[in-house]
Formats: C-alpha cells, structure tokens, sequence
C-alpha cells in the first residue's frame, strides 16, 4: 500500500517522534488519536462560540491539540506500522468534521455565521477534490494557500488577539466588511 502524505516538517521532529513512540507503546491506536481530535475540536468549537477571553485561549488551545493528533495519528499508523484500511477512513473523516466544526464555529464567533459554513464548505470540497484526482490516478497534490496547517493557524492566532483583554469586539468583522 502505498502512502501519499503532506509533507510536514514537525514529522521528522525528535520530540515528536518521541511522542509517536510513546503512544504506540501504550497500545494508542492512529484511530483513537482521530476520534480524539473530534473531541478537542468540539471542545475548541464550544469554547471559540463562548467567546469570553478565557474560553478563547482554550480554543486556541483545543485547536492546536486537534491538530497534535492529526499529526500523531499518521505517525503511530505508519512509522509504528499500525496501518490498515480502516485507518484511511478514520483518517480522512474526523479531519473533514474537526476542520469543519471549528470553522463554522469561527463564523459564529465572528457574528459572521455564513463565512464559516463557506469556509467549511471549501474546505471539504478541496479536501473532495484531491481525492478525486488521487483515485484517478494522479496523486496527492498538497500545494495552495491555505492548507489544514495554515486555516489553524490563522483561527488560532484570531482567538488569541481577540482574548487580549480589551480587543475592539468584531474589529476585525468591522475591518473586513
């Protein structure tokens, strides 16, 4: 079976391959690590529709863990030899729905609802797209703006500027629209 994966620089990282391992030997599976992601993107998506300074460092929080086990999952089921073909579906669909739940959860938490199903729905449909080209035959592009790593980011940075005690509510909102 061969594995088409977006490069990721943190893989070849010792402290997470460190984490990699520790989880394997504790008998973590890639699957447990993907449901896990679901549960600290509902988290993220609760605390970021919330909205209190507080509940925005834990979003900012949830999020980056979300994405600790999308990066953790792929590690234990390939450098620990855990593949299997369940393991792609698990792989696949928490990411869609974690991805999803916190970027409409973002438009909400903006006063922007619509904003977020859009960019949850492009995402998907990017997500769609590449699959689609893949099961053609012509493999994983990963290039373009905007790629898991960099929406996250940028949700992660937005919650942590609006938790700054006395951020202008809706700034930004104002600023964009």
């Amino acid at each position: 079976m061969k594995i088409e994966r977006r490069p990721i620089a943190a893989r070849s990282t010792r402290w997470a391959t460190a984490v990699a391992k520790a989880l394997a030997r504790a008998g973590v599976t890639p699957n447990q690590i993907s449901l896990a992601s679901l549960v600290f993107a509902a988290l993220g998506a609760a605390a970021l529709v919330q909205g209190s300074p507080a509940a925005l460092v834990l979003a900012a929080a949830a999020i980056q863990l979300r994405l600790l086990c999308n990066l953790f999952d792929g590690m234990v089921a390939v450098e620990g030899g855990q593949l299997s073909p369940l393991g792609s579906l698990y792989n696949e669909l928490p990411d869609r729905v974690s991805d999803s739940v916190l970027l409409v959860a973002g438009g909400y938490a903006a006063q922007i609802p619509w904003i977020g199903w859009l960019c949850a729905l492009l995402a998907v449909s990017t997500a769609y797209i590449r699959a689609s080209g893949a099961s053609l035959g012509n493999g994983q592009d990963f290039q373009g703006p905007m790629a898991k790593p960099q929406r996250m980011a940028v949700l992660t940075l937005a919650c942590l500027i609006q938790a700054i005690p006395h951020a202008p509510a809706g700034s930004l909102r104002r600023r964009l629209f």
